[in-house]
């Protein structure tokens, strides 16, 4: 390895964007609340409502999950917000861990034990697709 081609680990490694700083200190991307903000200004009013009714409920979304509900338009009313915080709130009192969750020609892997959704599917996306690691199916 010719160390004369390697101009330093500085060149190596990329610039830190502009963007909240993290209860540490460190330099990173928008905060969860930032997002489910702009998706509000996005998607208007009523997603802003749902995402009200989101933090009220205790349900989060994964930044992940904001990211594919984005990409493939998919959204939520208040209403079904509601219906997803009680449906994860009967899951949790069978013991459920981990649930798929099928709403609205939707798919949603949810975890119940730290109530996050971790990531959603429109219902083109649940084609011939396989679900591991749930232990727990709830179809509303």
């Amino acid at each position: 390895m010719d160390l004369k081609k390697i101009q330093g680990l500085d060149s190596l490694m990329p610039m830190p964007t502009t963007g909240a700083k993290s209860p540490a200190g460190n330099v990173g991307g928008p905060s969860f609340r930032d997002t489910l903000d702009s998706l509000g200004s996005l998607q208007g009013p009523a997603k802003q409502s749902a995402a009200s009714v989101a933090a009220k409920d205790g349900i989060k979304f994964s930044n992940h999950a904001i990211d594919r509900m984005r990409t493939r338009g998919i959204t939520f009313s208040p209403e079904d917000i509601s219906r997803l915080s009680e449906a994860v709130g009967k899951a949790a009192a069978k013991g459920s861990k981990d649930s798929l969750i099928l709403m609205n020609d939707s798919a949603l892997i949810v975890s119940v034990k730290n109530n996050t959704v971790v990531t959603v599917m429109d219902k083109n996306a649940l084609k011939e697709n396989v679900f591991t690691n749930i232990d727990s199916t709830i179809v509303m």
